[in-house]
């Protein structure tokens, strides 16, 4: 049945699609949680739900809208931080409002019926078109190849940002960096879990990581290993029960989180810690 299965294309787009999203979890999802900017994470997600909008609009790939619009909320979201660190939190969520309400507006004025906005804000990995996973696949590889060229950089700075500073690094372009990061992240991951979800598959293989190891090195290997088998095991599920495809690998990444943090937690009892 398996043999049968894979032999359709789009089962194999969802795979591949799978494994790229995978990689990118793993490894931004692992920096998010390091310089606790989830919240800045979830605000860029929901902001690109304004491009998908907008694209639809215009008649284009949403994908390069959701890419357009989540760049312009990570880079003001950033300056944001840089000038008013006090009021953030609120600047982000109204980046958050923002881009769900211009979503909205802009696919109101479009002539005839409404576009089926599912697939982007609950995710359908089985829809992945051979333009998503080539995007996929470029975006994918911008990340890693940055990261690979400021990982050592990019290790003090998560770690401490004033030895950073004091090093000569320069702190405020590796954060741009990584916000520029984080949203090519979230236009990867819309069409497997979906914007509403997004920010869950992002982050739940990487803090399931960090309970099994410290080493930011083994963290991000363990969270890829994680996501993959949650992205492949959900697919599966998905197909099989006929259930969203989202939904179904979040809902499991979230168990799997679960059931490591009860299995460490009664370990470290047994062990008297």
């Amino acid at each position: 049945m398996l043999n049968i299965i894979l032999n359709y294309h789009f089962i194999q787009n969802a795979i591949i699609a799978s494994i790229l999203s995978s990689i990118v979890c793993g490894i931004i999802g692992t920096i998010i949680i390091e310089k606790k900017l989830i919240l800045m994470g979830g605000g860029i997600a929901h902001t690109a739900y304004g491009g998908v909008g907008l694209s639809y609009l215009l008649n284009i790939n949403p994908l390069i809208g959701a890419m357009g619009f989540s760049l312009i909320a990570a880079l003001g979201i950033g300056k944001v931080r840089k000038t008013n660190i006090k009021h953030s939190d609120v600047i982000i969520a109204l980046f958050w409002s923002l881009g769900m309400a211009l979503g909205i507006l802009f696919i109101s004025f479009m002539d005839g019926y409404p576009p089926d906005m599912n697939s982007y804000l609950f995710g359908n990995i089985l829809s992945v078109s051979n333009f998503d996973l080539i995007a996929m696949g470029v975006l994918t590889f911008i990340v890693l190849a940055i990261l690979s060229i400021f990982f050592e950089d990019w290790k003090i700075y998560l770690f401490d940002e004033e030895m950073a500073k004091v090093n000569g690094l320069n702190t405020t372009f590796l954060e741009y960096t990584l916000l520029i990061l984080i949203a090519l992240s979230v236009v990867i991951l819309i069409r497997v879990s979906g914007i509403i979800m997004l920010i869950a598959l992002l982050c739940a293989p990487s803090a399931t990581a960090a309970l099994v190891s410290e080493k930011l090195n083994s963290r991000m290997g363990i969270s890829i290993l994680i996501g993959l088998f949650n992205s492949l095991f959900g697919l599966l599920l998905s197909y099989t029960l006929d259930i969203a495809s989202g939904a179904s690998i979040v809902i499991l990444s979230v168990i799997v989180y679960a059931l490591v943090y009860l299995f460490k937690k009664k370990t470290s009892i047994k062990n008297g810690k």
